[in-house]
């Protein structure tokens, strides 16, 4: 039996490639916005919790400080937000899935077009995330929990500890079931949703169909596109770290010239240091997401060509050949 997932790596290259060029700027901007909110392809929810502690049972005195009245409100809102900077984040990362394979299905990026159309799947999307993301964090924040809140109280840790080994397999077991779902959810539930215009259950019941039947030719995916994701992981490392040497070079050189002029202790010099520190670290961010562009292209037109090999009715590239158009 033919595994697609190993026929389809090469054929992934020249389709990513007829994507991705001619090279424009303009193209590769777009595609840098949408792959900085997609990532990797997994969006990870964030949630907090809090935990309410019985009167009597740990008082102030026994922890090693206190807090200052006044520090506890800035320390909640910043909390806050940052939960909302994050949850915004996700929102956002959720409806550009949408985008990127609406992209790569019709070679055309067109942010807003694709925005519109398909907004409203992004939210169901995003709420499904959360649906599975938050009881995993639950679960492993309570996995923690059972070593660090002995440890902050100075209760007994035999209990705890055996009970923290013991609960470690289950853990590490659940937490790669959350991974594949999230990943399959990510790079074949959100065409299916595209081609269906459907929610998230109804494209995941399409795709468990077909999963329970080709088990195979979908756990070979799993395997070679995680050894794909490392490698091309890599090689994008290597090619930053270069280009961030090379941007390194003149940043020293400025602020060589800057410490010797002014030097770097006095208010102008530490804001001058301040400021070349905020210039290479937004051009570190600029070229790692450009870097990322190629890397996601490719990883998700592979996993498009092994979903429409291993159904040919779950096809969304057959009537939407990649062009270099743009909108």
């Amino acid at each position: 039996m033919a595994l697609h997932a190993v026929e389809n790596v090469e054929e992934a290259f020249g389709v990513t490639r007829e994507f991705l060029t001619p090279i424009t700027v303009h193209r590769w901007l777009k595609l840098a916005l949408v792959v900085f909110f997609v990532g990797g392809g997994v969006s990870f929810p964030t949630a907090q919790f809090n935990t309410s502690t019985p009167p009597g049972d740990v008082s102030t005195g026994d922890l090693p400080f206190s807090l200052p009245v006044d520090v506890v409100p800035l320390v909640v809102a910043l909390v806050a937000a940052g939960l909302l900077l994050g949850g915004l984040f996700a929102l956002i990362g959720a409806i550009m899935e949408f985008v990127l394979i609406e992209s790569l299905r019709t070679g055309e990026v067109s942010l807003r077009r694709y925005w519109r159309q398909r907004w409203r799947q992004g939210l169901r999307l995003f709420g499904f995330r959360i649906a599975i993301g938050l009881p995993m964090i639950v679960l492993f924040v309570g996995w923690l929990a059972l070593l660090v809140v002995p440890i902050l109280t100075g209760r007994d840790l035999t209990i705890p500890a055996t009970a923290f080994l013991v609960g470690t397999p289950v853990v590490l077991l659940i937490g790669v079931l959350y991974a594949l779902v999230s990943g399959l959810t990510t790079v074949f539930v959100v065409p299916l949703m595209i081609q269906a215009d459907s929610g998230v259950l109804a494209a995941w019941r399409r795709l468990w169909g077909s999963i329970k039947i080709t088990w195979k030719q979908y756990l070979a995916y799993v395997v070679i596109s995680f050894l794909l994701t490392v490698a091309a992981g890599i090689i994008a490392s290597i090619v930053v770290g270069i280009v961030a040497i090379v941007l390194l070079i003149p940043i020293l050189i400025m602020a060589a010239i800057a410490h010797v002029t002014v030097s770097l202790s006095s208010t102008v010099g530490f804001v001058v240091l301040v400021a070349l520190a905020l210039l290479f670290g937004l051009s570190m961010l600029v070229v790692g997401t450009l870097a990322q562009v190629p890397v996601v292209t490719y990883l998700r037109y592979y996993a498009l060509l092994v979903l429409g090999d291993i159904e040919g009715s779950f096809d969304v590239l057959s009537d939407h050949q990649p062009s270099r158009g743009e909108v």
